[in-house]
């Protein structure tokens, strides 16, 4: 058996059955978080000792051993005011409408991005509807009372536009608790960007001395997402950030069995969804505990508190936090923490999707086309590559060169496989020809082929990226199957170039491999497929140049022999 071919059908297989295998196991690289024993569960939702640093705790009445701050009933956070009562909010980048009741933001728009093609309707992030519950709330945590104490804010105004010319726009809610403390939120929305400056402003006009502490925290209804036969996301969750770990991934059956509570220096907590992002940022000089929870109806929680204040009459303290609501993008989100920015989750194979997706953005940036792109980067790969891929096929070449000698081996030995191996392998060593030479472009191109499949599927400036004629989404399969089908004209042209396999079941299997490839390639993101047909028809140039080369030589040799 040509081993050259037994070793690529190996490494195509080996591919398949990788990528299938993590369709099937695509959360099972969540880690599993660390849990401390620093609060003691309650099935009554009875308060906990503070840790070191005054921290308080309360667990859920559902028996977590987490912290809720909510009321025990753990539905609080779902009675909200009548929308028509709602505070709204229109920058250049976001709409947002925040519930006077504890001043939660329970819907945000993302105004440059839009859920299908057709561009009519901007994706949703937090929903406030029970089908798609999905809202950032704050407040406040009385420790007489040991519980989060409401607080009804009121507003100058109702509508809040961020006018031509401005960039910055200011939103001051003022309540006050049952108990009479004072508490301002103010939200700062700034042009062009995503993320909210939060500072909340708390005053003890109570009369007496008052103990709390501030929290927030983003809670989401666990939904049904897309499965099938690919679908091979790389994290879909919550996740939060420590110092020693920058970015820990929570999965929803992680939080449900395990929940979360660590007191962590700064960090951040977030839920995370395909390209898209919701975050709290606390202030970095701070420690805060951090927990998550699953509540009643399905609905997940993760958050912080503050560390406890205590106010004497008429002393006040404030602390500044940030929301983030927007697009995972690298260079919105490394500037607001450490580790962010890593939400952008090219998987294991990170190292090769990040300078890929450098590389195509600033192609981008001077093309204005993404498929153009891919293109350029395909040929920048080829080039890169382009010394270890002559290697490859000078033995390719040399091996198609000896077809007739192998074909008299295989005349002399007959079915006597023991001696044919023997003599196939001398020849091979007389005529200095590594027979696993052909197999290095694979074994380059399997690689490179995940890691852009990751920045397709991760990348939100790939997403509804148009590229020519009727492809008008990269990162979706090509509706009409052109891609797929040139890919595989493609691939069997790289047959014909390549020698073929002594044994006939093996050439039989070798050519029904384009036709394979063309099917499990069908329903792969359009752009994945381009990088791969461009590929091809480089190699299949770069082959015939190097082929016709070595012929050419091997005829000057003789005619001077």
């Amino acid at each position: 058996m040509n081993m050259t071919k037994k070793y690529v059908l190996y490494i195509a297989f080996a591919f398949v059955s990788m990528l299938l295998w993590q369709a099937w196991v695509k959360d099972s690289q969540v880690k599993v978080v660390r849990q401390q024993a620093n609060i003691a569960a309650s099935a009554q939702g009875a308060a906990t000792a503070p840790d070191s640093e005054g921290h308080q705790a309360i667990s859920s009445a559902a028996g977590s051993t987490v912290t809720p701050l909510v009321n025990s009933d753990n539905k609080s956070s779902i009675k909200l005011s009548p929308d028509n009562k709602w505070i709204s909010v229109k920058t250049d980048t976001l709409a947002v409408q925040i519930d006077p009741k504890e001043g939660k933001i329970v819907r945000a728009q993302l105004l440059d991005y839009f859920k299908t093609m057709k561009k009519q309707d901007p994706v949703e992030l937090l929903n406030p509807n029970n089908d798609a519950f999905y809202v950032a709330d704050g407040g406040v945590f009385s420790k007489s009372l040991n519980k989060a104490t409401p607080v009804t804010y009121l507003s100058s105004q109702k509508n809040y536009v961020l006018a031509d010319g401005e960039d910055q726009l200011t939103v001051k809610l003022t309540g006050k608790t049952a108990q009479g403390l004072t508490v301002n939120k103010i939200f700062t929305f700034n042009r062009g960007k995503y993320d909210i400056g939060i500072n909340q402003q708390l005053i003890n006009t109570t009369g007496s001395n008052w103990q709390g502490h501030l929290f927030h925290q983003i809670q989401k209804l666990k939904t049904k997402s897309k499965s099938g036969y690919l679908s091979m996301r790389t994290f879909t969750g919550a996740a939060y950030s420590t110092p020693e770990v920058p970015y820990n991934k929570l999965s929803y059956e992680t939080i449900a069995t395990d929940g979360l509570s660590e007191t962590v220096q700064g960090g951040w907590t977030a839920f995370q969804i395909p390209y898209f992002l919701t975050a709290w940022v606390p202030s970095q000089d701070q420690r805060h505990h951090y927990f998550a929870f699953k509540g009643q109806d399905n609905i997940y929680t993760i958050g912080f508190t503050s560390p406890e204040f205590k106010l004497k009459p008429n002393q006040s303290v404030d602390q500044n936090s940030k929301f983030y609501v927007g697009p995972e993008i690298v260079k919105n989100l490394k500037p607001l923490a450490k580790g962010l920015s890593l939400t952008v989750d090219y998987g294991w194979l990170w190292f090769i999707s990040t300078p890929i997706f450098w590389v195509m953005d600033h192609i981008h940036s001077l093309v204005g086309n993404w498929g153009l792109s891919i293109i350029l980067v395909t040929l920048f790969i080829k080039l890169l590559f382009y010394k270890l891929s002559e290697t490859s096929y000078r033995s390719m070449a040399r091996m198609r060169q000896l077809q007739p000698k192998l074909e008299s081996l295989k005349s002399r030995y007959g079915d006597d496989r023991q001696k044919l191996g023997q003599a196939t392998m001398e020849l091979y060593k007389k005529e200095k020809v590594n027979p696993l030479g052909g197999c290095l472009p694979m074994l380059v191109q399997i690689p490179v082929f995940i890691g852009l499949y990751y920045v397709l599927i991760e990348s939100v400036q790939l997403r509804h990226a148009p590229f020519v004629f009727w492809i008008h989404n990269l990162s979706a399969k090509d509706p009409y199957y052109v891609l797929p089908v040139l890919m595989g004209i493609s691939m069997f042209m790289q047959q014909r170039l390549s020698p073929k396999p002594a044994d006939p079941a093996q050439a039989k299997m070798m050519m029904a491999l384009p036709i394979v490839f063309t099917i499990f390639f069908a329903s792969f993101p359009a752009g994945l497929v381009l990088y791969w047909l461009v590929n091809n028809c480089l190699s299949i140039l770069q082959q015939w140049y190097i082929m016709r080369r070595m012929s050419k030589k091997s005829a000057g040799k003789k005619r001077r022999k």
